[in-house]
Order: C-alpha cells, then structure tokens, then sequence
C-alpha cells in the first residue's frame, strides 16, 4: 500500500512564508524548518552546557523540521489575520490540529507512534517546545535582518515586533544566543571568514 507522508512533507518548499509584505528573496517554509531546526538545537546545547539543563537536543531540532508542516495544508496564515482575536487564534488552533491528524493519518500505523510526538507535545516535554517556538521567533527575526541589508524597509516594524515576543519568552538560551551569535547576521561574507572582525550585536 502506497502512503503520501513523505510525498506531502515534500511539498513545504512550495509554500512560501511572508505573503502579505515585499520581500527582497522568497522563503519557503521549508527553508524556515532547516534554519529553525538548526537554532532549536542550538538554544538546547547551550542550555545542557551552560545553564545545567537536560534537554534533548535531537528531539527539538525534530520537532522543529515538522513544525510548520500543517501549513502544506492551511497555507501560511499572515500573523496579523492569525492573532487579531482570541477566538479567530482558537479556530486557528483547531485548524493546525486537524492538519496534523491528517499528515499524521498519512504514516502507516505501526510507525505512527513514533511520529505522534513531533506532531503534538507529551507531558514533560513543554520546554523543549518553548525552545522550539523561540527558534522559530529567532528565525523570524533574521529573515527580517537579511531584508534590512537588502536595503528592504518592509520588515523594520516586524523586525521590532519579533525581538519584544522573544525578550518576553525571558529564556536565557535566547540571550546567550544573540550576545554569541547575532552578530554574524550583519556581516558580509568577506566580514564571516575574516576571524579577526569581532563586531559586536547590538539591537
């Protein structure tokens, strides 16, 4: 029997992020799934090293692949139409969870299990999630970053808007983050690979 998970999570480069503003390069959630991946697993390495923590690092940067996934179905919902009230935020929620029980119904059952957790948090992995949602913010906040040096002032309010929600998250991993990382992000690549240019992040 042919099942379409696998066909269908391919699709995430065909659904572009962003549709309501100008932007200076298309991103597909796809490409927004690696980097958040990337940073989910970073703010948990740096919260096992640094802060004493025990997250599972591997589970985040998974959790993170699939966690735009349900928008192959509902589509990119612009933030300003998902968050206006607290009822349309609701019926939204309720939309993303059937999407997922839907890509979920795609994965035969005797594998299902081992999916059902990516797709929807188990008690005691709340912190992993969080980090997972911060990394997703993060993302955000240097896609709005990429647009300022491209000369794009479009996301300027975005990029505000972001960096308050992640401040509010009040997670240390984010600040450890930024004050090591975020630099990088406003150099050019000669800047990049030049280890003697330790500009620092201000924002």
């Amino acid at each position: 029997m042919s099942e379409n998970f696998f066909a269908m999570m391919s699709r995430m480069k065909y659904i572009e992020r962003w549709a309501l503003m100008r932007n200076s390069y298309a991103e597909n959630i796809s490409e927004h799934s690696l980097e958040t991946a990337m940073l989910a697993h970073a703010l948990a390495v740096i919260g096992n090293r640094r802060l004493g923590k025990h997250y599972d690092a591997e589970k985040a940067a998974l959790i993170a692949i699939y966690h735009d996934s349900t928008e192959i179905i509902t589509g990119d919902m612009p933030t300003p139409v998902k968050y206006c009230n607290r009822r349309l935020q609701g019926a939204f929620k309720e939309v993303e969870e059937h999407a997922a029980r839907q890509l979920l119904a795609m994965i035969p059952e005797d594998l299902r299990e081992d999916y059902e957790s990516i797709f929807f948090a188990k008690e005691g992995e709340e912190d992993v999630w969080k980090l997972v949602k911060a990394a997703d913010k993060l993302s955000a906040l240097i896609k709005c970053i990429e647009e300022a040096k491209a000369g794009n002032t479009e996301f300027t309010s975005a990029k505000e808007s972001i960096g308050n929600a992640l401040m509010s998250m009040n997670l240390e991993e984010v600040r450890i983050f930024r004050d090591t990382f975020m630099a990088g992000y406003y150099k050019t690549l000669d800047e990049l690979q030049r280890r003697d240019n330790e500009s620092s992040y201000k924002d």
